[in-house]
């Protein structure tokens, strides 16, 4: 499949798309844009001619929106289904969080005087709670707004709809039940939120708001407690949905989680979900649910396929909101991915209001990181915002000679003309250096040696050798395009280019000879990749009602193209190293190295998706979903592969706290190469069954899902019995388990986060190893523990602490089982002081200076970081 015909699909797609919605909303808008593309085919044009001749009716929608045209029978049958005399429902387009003399302002805004609408308010815990009846919250692409920490002594303010027919609003403050002011504006209806440090005063009970009257409701509020919980993602559906909703297992570590922990890595943030990490310092793949997540296929950047998302020496978390995990089969979404699931970063956007953030740390092995994070409007009217962050690491290693070096800037605008229209360009730029992790043989560390311990800062490559590291270059480019068409659709346009240029010199690992000393090393001089990637994703989103059933539509279109290429030399050797006394210093072999040929892989991916989200009851959902992707690979030959992938799931939820679940859903990975019958192999094939319930205490404030799975991989390739050298396609891995998942505060001030996980992964079919191998790399056992406590006032307000527990069962490294990892357990802890403006952090990991074994074999085994301290100054204003 040639990149050109993937490319006129896409926009053939994108066009047909379009005009869908287009003629759902209104018939007459689409008459010109097939016009455009009947006479665009009759003449030849190409795809892009075609948009451009579709440009100009398109730009006609707002004109068209004031001509009057007949009802259609499908207005009219609504119409008809709408009970006579029913009050009006008066929509809200937008939320803006402004900052005021006094405090806040929360505004819903309507386009006009909002006298018709009332609120009443009620006070539960720290909390200020607004209903407001005859309103629909209709926002682009998302179901609710959320904005965590809009000032000092605010904790977050939500704006959510209750049904089809009332919005809540809640203000949450930590130390008292929030102040509201009430009143109209020809934007809309408005909440003024008056703070401690602009009134003083104490909470006064809540009054119910009649017609025509305008309360106050005074509010305390002090320092802002941590946020552990999140109520919405989109990475489960592509559509901003509760978490109670959602069919199938997502986990969101949000921001709070990271700056506590001082998480360093990709791998550091996803323990907090049992998962385990599978590589070394400079390439983090997870183990989800018993299947490999490579860093280059299985994650995601803002919903976006990005291949370096995951690697450990790119992985700047300084601009990173959250992470989600949606767990299992994800295809019927993103398009071919492994089975246990996919990794999204989200990154921070924007902020209404001026925020700047100069932060600094230091830690063991004279690590310093400076960074800055600036925000806030570029206009008066906050139509254009901004934010750009930037952090600069120089940091040594526990291992002698290696360090890390790596400056990273992320610049964000955001212009929203009008309340249904929003553009996001977004970029960032990488530029890192290291020594490579060599790792340490078996024999002197976990295997005992005649001439003693090998000590862990050892290594075995050659310092006095300047090729002797890894340059690591990446940069983004891209934009999100939202608008809202009419009250019920939206359309949403995503774009990014993304390439790495990666130079690795490097020596290559050797063996321990038989006097268990001397190891013997080869030098790998040089290799360099070259990455390309642009991926593209349209879809809309809309809400019909047929009868009393309320669907959520989902109809998109997405497109990836990669190209690797890489060239290397190597083969030269280099002295051989005494592990117990290392002279280094010893220069290469004069035998003239090795050329490896030049290799290019194309590698495309075309996407046709859709879902349905279903209300069936008030407490009973449906989602049904499917995906056609069509893939092609290869570099001296192009192999094609095509691959539905559906999903259905139910969410019964019998109180509102209380959501079960039942999903089933498959995923694929294209296969390359062929069998000795030249036929080409079938791609992969995952398939889940997912049972669980996710339950939300203490006021919505603690989250819990225990679920339960049955994941099967199939199409697996295993040697061919019969013919040396050639593989067939009837391995079969099957993976087993129970997960348990707690996050969110306990009480005002003590947040928590905390999970188990059990993994049975075996292989069930294979020529090669017998039925019930467990798969490399996986513990049956693995489990995490995180809780800190913020004092939330009085006169040591602010101060505080965590401290957490992580552990990881035994696990093969061999896959004939012959060599096992041992169980670990590592302990962490902080200290913290917080205030409006200053935040303190002493971050100290493995204070009981563990030796554990993060990933390897008999020949190098990857160890994990020995005791550790970091102290973190951020200065907010």
């Amino acid at each position: 499949m040639k990149f050109q015909r993937l490319n006129y699909f896409f926009w053939q797609s994108l066009l047909l798309t379009t005009s869908v919605v287009m003629s759902v909303i209104e018939p007459v808008r689409v008459v010109p844009i097939l016009a455009a593309e009947i006479s665009a085919t009759k003449h030849q044009l190409s795809p892009q001619a075609i948009i451009t001749k579709s440009v100009a009716p398109i730009r006609e929608i707002q004109s068209l929106n004031q001509i009057e045209h007949p009802l259609t029978d499908a207005q009219k049958l609504v119409q008809s289904l709408t009970p006579t005399g029913q009050t009006e429902v008066t929509s809200v387009t937008g939320v803006k969080v402004n900052s005021t003399d006094k405090g806040l302002e929360v505004i819903l805004e309507t386009g006009v005087k909002s006298k018709g609408l009332q609120a009443t308010p009620k006070i539960e815990g720290n909390s200020y709670i607004a209903d407001i009846p005859n309103a629909q919250l209709r926002l682009i692409n998302r179901e609710s707004f959320r904005q965590v920490k809009p000032a000092a002594g605010i904790t977050e303010i939500i704006v959510t709809n209750i049904d089809a027919n009332n919005i809540r609003l809640t203000v949450t403050g930590e130390a008292g039940a929030p102040t509201v002011e009430l009143f109209n504006s020809n934007e809309g209806l408005v909440f003024g939120v008056k703070t401690t440090a602009t009134t003083g005063q104490q909470p006064t009970p809540p009054q119910q708001t009649k017609p025509g009257e305008n309360p106050e409701i005074e509010l305390e509020v002090t320092a802002p407690p941590d946020t552990y919980r999140v109520n919405n993602t989109s990475v489960g559906t592509r559509t901003d949905t509760p978490l109670r909703d959602i069919p199938q297992t997502v986990n969101v570590i949000p921001r709070q989680v990271i700056e506590d922990q001082s998480s360093q890595s990709l791998g550091d943030v996803l323990r907090n979900l049992g998962i385990v990490t599978n590589g070394t310092r400079d390439v983090d793949n997870s183990i989800i649910r018993g299947f490999e997540i490579r860093s280059d296929n299985g994650t995601l950047k803002n919903g976006l396929r990005d291949p370096e998302a995951g690697r450990a020496l790119g992985a700047n978390l300084n601009n990173i909101e959250r992470v989600e995990v949606l767990k299992g089969p994800a295809s019927v979404l993103y398009g071919q991915l492994p089975p246990g699931g996919v990794i999204n970063l989200v990154t921070k956007q924007p902020l209404s209001d001026p925020y700047y953030s100069l932060g600094f740390q230091i830690g063991s092995y004279s690590e310093y990181e400076p960074s800055l994070d600036f925000s806030g409007p570029l206009t008066a009217d906050r139509s254009l915002l901004y934010r750009f962050n930037a952090s600069y690491k120089n940091s040594g290693s526990f291992i002698d000679f290696q360090s890390i070096q790596r400056l990273s800037i992320a610049p964000v605008i955001t212009w929203q003309p009008s309340s249904g229209t929003k553009l996001t360009i977004e970029g960032d730029y990488q530029d890192a250096q290291q020594k490579p992790e060599h790792g340490l043989p078996a024999v002197g560390t976990l295997l005992p040696n005649p001439n003693g311990k090998i000590r862990r800062s050892l290594y075995l490559g050659e310092p006095s050798l300047d090729v002797d590291g890894e340059r690591f270059v990446e940069g983004r480019i891209g934009y999100n395009f939202e608008q809202r068409l009419g009250n019920n659709w939206s359309l949403n346009n995503a774009f990014r280019f993304s390439y790495r240029n990666n130079l690795y010199y490097n020596t290559t690992n050797g063996n321990l000879e038989n006097d268990d000393r001397t190891y013997t090393r080869s030098v790998q001089s040089f290799y360099h990749y070259v990455e390309s990637n642009f991926g593209q994703d349209t879809h809309v989103v809309g809400k019909v009602n047929t009868g009393s059933l309320e669907h959520k539509l989902l109809l998109g279109v997405d497109y990836n193209h990669n190209v690797l290429s890489n060239f290397g030399i190597y083969g030269r050797t280099i002295g051989s190293l005494d592990i117990f006394n290392p002279v280094y210093g010893q220069p290469p072999s004069p035998t003239p190295p090795r050329t490896s040929p030049f290799i290019k892989i194309t590698t495309e991916d075309l996407g046709f998706y859709f879902q349905d989200q279903l209300a069936l009851a008030s407490n009973l959902k449906l989602v049904l979903g499917g995906r056609e992707d069509f893939v092609s690979s290869g570099s001296a030959s192009e192999q094609s592969d095509s691959a539905f992938s559906p999903r259905v799931g139910i969410v019964y939820q019998p109180i509102e706290p209380v959501s079960f679940y039942a999903s089933y859903s498959r995923s694929f990975e294209q296969q390359t190469g062929v069998d000795f019958n030249n036929n080409t192999f079938k791609p992969t094939r995952g398939t889940q069954y997912e049972v669980g319930v996710k339950t939300d205490w203490l006021n919505d404030k603690l989250s819990a899902i225990l679920s339960f799975y049955d994941l099967t991989q199939s199409n697996v390739l295993t040697g061919d019995p019969d013919r040396e050298g050639y593989s067939i396609q009837i391995g079969e891995i099957k993976s087993q388990g129970i997960e348990l998942y707690v996050t969110g505060e306990l009480a005002p001030g003590w947040n928590i986060i905390g999970s188990y996980n059990y993994t049975d992964a075996r292989i069930t079919k294979d020529t090669t190893y017998k039925s019930g191998t467990i798969i490399v790399g996986v513990p049956e056992n693995s489990a995490s523990l995180w809780t800190t406590y913020i004092i939330p006032q009085g006169s040591l307000k602010g101060l505080g602490g965590g401290i957490g527990i992580n552990y990881v069962g035994d696990r093969p490294e061999a896959i004939d089982n012959s060599f096992l990892l041992p169980s670990y357990v590592t302990t962490d802890a902080a200290l913290y002081y917080r205030s409006n403006k200053l935040l303190a952090a002493l971050n100290f990991k493995n204070i009981f200076d563990t030796v554990y074994y993060r990933s390897g074999d008999v020949s190098g085994l990857s160890i994990g970081d020995p005791f550790t301290v970091e102290a973190t100054v951020k200065y907010q204003f």
